[in-house]
């Protein structure tokens, strides 16, 4: 098949146009700094003459303080642009893929969250990625929103100076400083090459609709920063950090847990242990 990726030279658009094309599909490689998402006449002009079976679409403005302090870029990016492309996704007759996020729910159910439960994000990037989700759906397109959380992988992440929580933990522990990480916030890191391998079992699925998909099991922050130090054997000065130790700048939800129900559903379901990820990552990274 045909299939253009946004964000091709991103953290996860790499790894999707990786496996995509390993797997021996043409894959057209639509980079940050060449293909401008919010531009409608630009993006319609492209897609129309690459005709696409599929759009896969990683791009996004995710950086949740920049998000907060300007609205109007996050909703032009995470919610405008995913619509215009879901619409002329419509028009090719192709199937749009759009990655959305964790931060559409608020956190309070502490307990994993399925597709079917109800939205209710805290920030301005939840609320713009909640909204690029409704407005797809209004398209009649074919597509899947597929939402995860805690992404991290060997392709340097741009909106957070080229360090994922891995690299910074490990940066942090080579300098010899003391190292504190709150434990009251629970996640599924999800590594990159394991979200990107799931997609490409999705290629061909017939529904339409919303699709968690994140590492299986979850934990802290603070447990997940013992699981970096211990499974990369170093002997790190971590500690607990108070929850009010850092200032809060954007609120944030708890527990980003998402259950992978669909998937399992279709017994499509390919995401691994969280921790039997992170050891293929240490492994790839050479630690």
């Amino acid at each position: 098949m045909k299939i253009a990726v946004t964000g091709a030279n991103g953290q996860l658009g790499s790894d999707i146009c990786s496996v995509l094309k390993q797997e021996g599909h043409e894959v057209i490689e639509l980079n940050h700094d060449e293909f401008d998402i919010i531009n409608y006449e630009f993006v319609s002009a492209m897609l129309n003459d690459v005709k696409p079976d599929i759009l896969i679409n990683p791009a996004a403005y995710h950086h949740v303080e920049k998000c907060q302090n300007d609205a109007d870029m996050a909703f032009s990016v995470n919610a405008t642009a995913p619509f215009n492309m879901a619409k002329i996704c419509k028009e090719l007759n192709a199937l749009f893929i759009h990655i959305s996020t964790d931060y559409v729910f608020d956190g309070l159910k502490n307990a994993p969250y399925l597709e079917t439960d109800c939205a209710n994000p805290l920030n301005n990037y939840g609320i713009s990625k909640l909204a690029g989700e409704q407005m797809i759906a209004t398209t009649g397109c074919r597509y899947l929103v597929i939402r995860t959380s805690g992404l991290y992988g060997v392709n340097p992440c741009r909106a957070k100076g080229g360090k994922n929580f891995v690299e910074l933990m490990l940066s942090l522990a080579e300098a010899g400083k003391p190292i504190r990480v709150v434990d009251d916030e629970k996640v599924s890191p999800t590594f990159t090459l394991d979200l990107a391998r799931q997609i490409s079992t999705l290629l061909t699925i017939k529904d339409s609709g919303v699709c968690h998909a994140t590492a299986e099991g979850n934990c802290s922050w603070y447990e997940f920063a013992s699981a970096i130090f211990e499974l990369a054997n170093i002997d790190a000065n971590l500690s607990k950090a108070d929850p009010s130790e850092f200032a809060i700048k954007v609120n944030r939800p708890k527990y980003s847990v998402l259950e992978n129900h669909f998937l399992k559903s279709k017994k499509l379901n390919t995401m691994r242990e969280w921790k039997d990820s992170l050891r293929e990552y240490l492994s790839l990274r050479g630690k």
